[in-house]
């Protein structure tokens, strides 16, 4: 990425004191709003559940070739390190660098889950930290925890969400090659690679029919797409808060389990920056940063960014609930 510019600099300082003149928001925030449905998108996401429905009958029923379900449950584990190391750690939080080499692969694994493109998942997810649970943030869990999950893709964006956004960074991103090149053939290029491509190759390659090739590949994007939203939902409603105790996002350990890493959302606001998005790091289940770990090891991933021991404490024991204690015994356990 090219160096700053004065330009860029001074831009940035005016977006900066632009948004300093409006309202202070502290979450957790939600004021008067009245939804507007989007019915366009609510069809869509009507089908895809009714199709991820039907896909799953055919998969209990039809019997498909066991080719068939093993290749999207390889799909999906693949896709799920497109959005917690790609999307998240690395693009969103820059917690990491990766070479162009690793940026490739971490494009076509995002580009297999249809979460739109990585600049507008960055500029949301930028956003949802810098205002989280409040009017401003896109998926605002003071809102509940439907609104927060799938209910805010359905309905237009709140006026502090656009007013705020256009304030959000993006000079890195936008600067990406590789993630300019999927902005720029988002629609063929992430469609294709979420959807054709994996109902063309059991078709192809084992004979499947496209009845249940083309409803299996709608199942697993419904099945990656919720995995992905319970990071807004759940992880902002049950568990702990050994972090800082303000804030709705929480130490979730069985939802951990189920997105790879992701779980320990009150440690992952409070130290954003932090790669492995949790204070045990790899002793714990942390899919994630084994899977920046192993790149890191043969040098397609550097600069790996932690929060050290003494800071994690420290805002522990100023903001935290308590339960952080737990914590630090299973790490003895595991040490």
């Amino acid at each position: 990425m090219a160096p700053n510019t004065s330009k860029d600099v001074i831009d940035i300082d005016f977006m900066d004191a632009e948004e300093s003149k409006l309202e202070k928001l502290v979450g957790p925030q939600a004021g008067p709003w009245k939804y507007e449905i989007i019915y366009d998108r609510l069809a869509v996401f009507g089908y895809f559940h009714l199709a991820a429905l039907y896909g799953l009958f055919l998969a209990l029923t039809a019997g498909p070739a066991m080719s068939t379900i093993i290749f999207h449950c390889v799909i999906f584990f693949i896709s799920s390190f497109g959005v917690s190391a790609g999307l998240h750690r690395l693009w969103s939080h820059n917690a990491f660098k990766a070479k162009l080499p690793l940026q490739i692969i971490l494009i076509l694994c995002t580009s297999l889950t249809l979460e739109y493109s990585v600049l507008n998942w960055v500029r949301d997810h930028r956003l949802h930290h810098r205002y989280t649970d409040t009017d401003a943030d896109p998926h605002n869990a003071a809102r509940g925890v439907f609104f927060s999950h799938i209910g805010w893709l359905l309905v237009k964006k709140h006026p502090e969400v656009k007013r705020r956004g256009k304030f959000t960074d993006m000079r890195d991103v936008n600067a990406n090659p590789v993630l300019r090149f999927q902005k720029k053939w988002a629609v063929p290029f992430i469609g294709s690679m979420c959807f054709i491509i994996p109902t063309l190759i059991p078709m192809y390659f084992w004979n499947e029919g496209l009845n249940v090739a083309w409803h299996l590949s709608l199942l697993r994007y419904v099945v990656s797409l919720h995995q992905t939203l319970l990071g807004n939902s759940y992880a902002h409603a049950v568990g702990t808060r050994p972090y800082d105790k303000r804030i709705l996002p929480t130490d979730n350990r069985s939802l951990n389990v189920v997105i790879l890493g992701e779980g320990f959302h009150n440690f992952h606001h409070a130290f954003p920056w932090d790669y492995r998005s949790a204070e045990l790091g790899t002793l714990f289940f942390n899919p994630t940063a084994w899977f920046i770990e192993l790149f890191a090891k043969i040098g397609w991933a550097y600069d790996l960014k932690t929060a050290s021991k003494f800071v994690i404490e420290g805002r522990a024991q100023r903001t935290g609930d308590g339960t952080r204690v737990q914590n630090k015994s299973d790490l003895n356990v595991n040490s």
